[in-house]
């Protein structure tokens, strides 16, 4: 199976690729997960629920622009290629 069709297949994954050795993403990761726990003990439950939803399309938003990188650095490496 060519690379191309193992990323099709997802087979292979980017972000989890550049990611697994990232010590600056690990540790921003770690702040963000205290940070949350931290947070979430002060909230109401209304606060909490708003919150949560805030969280969700905060993630969605940075999957969809994730998605959107690789799709242009993809295409933008295609076109290099070519010259």
């Amino acid at each position: 199976m060519t690379t191309l069709e193992n990323l099709w297949y997802g087979n292979i994954r980017p972000v989890e690729e550049f990611l697994a050795d990232n010590k600056e993403y690990k540790e921003l990761l770690r702040i963000v997960a205290k940070n949350r726990g931290k947070l979430e003990v002060t909230l109401s439950a209304e606060q909490a629920e708003l919150f949560e939803k805030y969280y969700t399309a905060t993630n969605e938003m940075n999957s969809v622009s994730e998605a959107e990188a690789f799709k242009y650095g993809f295409y933008l490496a295609t076109r290099l290629s070519k010259w």
